[in-house]
């Protein structure tokens, strides 16, 4: 199968810049054996009681950093941007750098006035591992102070203050994603009970959405891309309460993606879950089976992107490029702060 096979024309306009206000004002495009337009205000009628929806509780950090290189060239100090990646130890992190050639193995890059950080390793990929000064919460705590939310590369406009509140769900308790999850973007406290008053019920999951998420398709076949690798976790309370609902005959619906992508990291072949705590790379693409879950909430996603190919995969190719070409032609915003798309499982 041909990355080709994903991709579409997007018009610039429909890259929404700010999301939409009130959130629950932005549009839901419901995809099943026919396309209906909503808004993301309906879906407590969407749901049935007894439904349970799972959103993923992990926190962005602030994680594009600014700093100069401590070692001069003839005098001239360079600039240095790192975008953290993924957490590998206690202070240290995988990162893309800019400019990664001119940086070398135990280079100090000195970040505001209250963080460093060492070139420990330059990799093929194009990463960097580098080490802070600094561990734990003295970390975070310098990355609020000296760092920058990472927004996606194809929102052009500068960030402000109110991206440290736009670009965080309502669940964000637990900090390591460098980006965030998206369509979990959409829920506010006030839709969030009109859910629980339906008698809809909840579960989270963590999967740290790593920056690979925007990295491109750079093969042909969609069989020869090599996944990035996130860190997940289903807790076995919630895995036991997910398998009981199934055996109940109850759905289960995924908020996002990445909690698409952590249940089917959990899930076996007669759809039952266990406990999960590490790294997953899978990829969903189709002729993938999914068995996690029924339906998925999930906002428009790049063209020839992974994120394209799994909802591909979850509710039928032919029938998410019906849905594209709708959403285009009736412009609806697309990527993470645009609307959204409730799509049935195939």
């Amino acid at each position: 199968m041909n990355v080709a096979d994903f991709d579409f024309d997007l018009p610039g306009h429909l890259i929404a810049e700010r999301p939409m206000e009130p959130r629950e004002g932005a549009r839901l495009l419901c995809v099943g054996e026919a396309l209906e337009d909503r808004i993301i205000g309906d879906l407590p009628t969407l749901f049935g009681p007894g439904d349970v929806i799972v959103f993923n509780d992990t926190r962005v950090i602030p994680a594009r950093l600014h700093g100069v290189r401590a070692r001069q060239e003839g005098g001239v100090t360079v600039p240095v941007e790192l975008l953290l990646h993924q957490r590998q130890g206690d202070g240290s992190w995988t990162a893309f750098a800019k400019p990664g050639k001119r940086l070398k193995i135990g280079d100090t890059i000195l970040i505001g006035e209250v963080l460093r950080a060492t070139l420990l390793e330059k990799r093929d990929s194009g990463e960097v591992l580098v080490q802070f000064d600094r561990a734990g919460a003295d970390l975070t705590a310098a990355l609020e102070q000296v760092g920058e939310m990472p927004l996606p590369p194809y929102i052009r406009r500068a960030q402000d203050a109110q991206d440290r509140h736009d670009y965080q769900t309502i669940f964000a308790t637990k900090d390591g994603a460098v980006a965030a999850p998206t369509a979990g973007l959409h829920i506010t406290p006030r839709l969030l009970e009109a859910l629980k008053a339906r008698g809809v019920l909840t579960e989270t999951v963590t999967l740290h959405v790593g920056a690979g998420t925007f990295q491109p398709v750079k093969v042909d076949r969609i069989e020869d891309h090599k996944m990035h690798s996130e860190w997940a976790e289903l807790s076995p309370e919630t895995a036991a309460r997910l398998n009981a609902h199934r055996a109940s005959g109850g759905r289960i619906i995924a908020c996002g993606t990445t909690s698409l992508r952590t249940l089917e990291s959990a899930v076996a072949p007669d759809r039952s879950f266990s406990a999960l705590a590490g790294s997953t790379e899978i990829f969903l693409y189709p002729g993938k089976p999914v068995y996690s879950v029924d339906r998925l909430l999930t906002n428009f996603h790049l063209p020839r992107s992974t994120l394209f190919m799994l909802v591909s995969a979850f509710a039928g190719q032919a029938r998410m490029r019906a849905a594209y070409d709708h959403a285009i032609a009736s412009g609806y915003r697309f990527f993470s702060y645009g609307d959204a798309c409730l799509l049935e499982r195939a």
